[in-house]
């Protein structure tokens, strides 16, 4: 992947500096994660920030990790 130098506001580059070590990212991957959620919830006005968020989240976690999903029992609500 090539790479590019963009100017960005301090401001957002301290929020993603600090955004950063708490998702464990370096600040390149959290500025390009925000822009992710940004495209996504551009492209999708109807779902909520936040669950766009976790769904791009969940897909950048190893399969290897994922458990099955498994659907509640009707017959023990």
């Amino acid at each position: 992947m090539a790479t590019v130098s963009v100017r960005i506001d301090e401001d957002l580059l301290k929020a993603a500096r600090a955004a950063s070590q708490a998702e464990f990212r370096t600040v390149q991957g959290q500025v390009e994660f925000w822009a992710k959620v940004g495209r996504a919830a551009l492209d999708n006005p109807d779902l909520p920030a936040s669950f766009i968020a976790e769904s791009l989240m969940s897909l950048s976690e190893p399969h290897e990790d994922s458990a099955p999903f498994v659907p509640r029992s009707r017959s023990g609500s």
